[in-house]
């Protein structure tokens, strides 16, 4: 009887990152991906205040000047993944994967799907009860206010961008944009909604790590801290 194929998933815990550092190494770690150069590659990540565009361009999303962003200690960027307009930031756990969807043998929406229920798995540890967007909407939510951001760019079946869990951001800067483009719907976060004591922040994102892993079925995870 053949023994279990052992899937290895390289984590890169990073810190605080600029974007525009991190979109780069994406597109380097993509492109040795394609090529079988690494195996599945996961990053865990901060940035500073960021907003950013997805492909569809709709800067009518953005309620103030591009102008004025430098007076708020913001950037804006346009990117090339799906999804509307949304905010990074400091207290956020942001999860970019690097892996080969074909390797997996799981399509782009069973890949969204599996990327929702591992924040829905995240969000229960902490007692609140989160689910997926009705239909159009991506993410994850609590009611009507959302808690987990996705956006994501496939190419040639390996994944880059991702997904942001608001752990305790400053939610101040969301009312300089229509968050994902939703002009109905509030943001939240786990401090927010959770009446539970958190603990330190890492200790979230680990676990965050380990609902990627379970849900993708990785059986070991290498983890390694970087900085660039």
């Amino acid at each position: 009887m053949r023994a279990p194929v052992r899937r290895c998933l390289q984590v890169w815990k990073m810190g605080i990152v600029n974007y525009l550092d991190a979109l780069k190494l994406q597109e380097k770690l993509v492109a040795e991906r394609k090529v079988h150069k690494i195996s599945d590659t996961l990053l865990s990540l901060q940035h500073p205040h960021t907003y950013t565009l997805g492909k569809r361009r709709t800067d009518y999303n953005l309620l103030v000047p591009e102008s004025e962003l430098k007076d708020i200690g913001a950037e804006l960027h346009y990117t090339e993944r799906g999804g509307d307009i949304t905010y990074h930031g400091p207290h956020q756990a942001i999860l970019y994967p690097i892996i080969s969807l074909r390797d997996i043998g799981i399509g782009a929406r069973g890949y969204v799907e599996k990327l929702e229920l591992m924040m829905i798995e995240l969000a229960s540890l902490y007692g609140v009860e989160a689910s997926a967007g009705q239909k159009g909407e991506t993410g994850v939510w609590v009611g009507d206010r959302k808690i987990g951001a996705i956006g994501v760019r496939i190419q040639s079946g390996v994944t880059s961008h991702g997904l942001a869990f608001n752990i305790d951001p400053d939610m101040s800067y969301y009312k300089n944009i229509v968050p994902c483009g939703i002009s109905d719907k509030q943001v939240t976060s786990l401090r927010r909604e959770s009446n539970r004591e958190l603990p330190n922040e890492e200790v979230i994102r680990q676990q965050l790590i380990s609902c990627f892993a379970r849900q993708f079925g990785f059986s070991a995870v290498l983890l390694e801290k970087l900085s660039i």
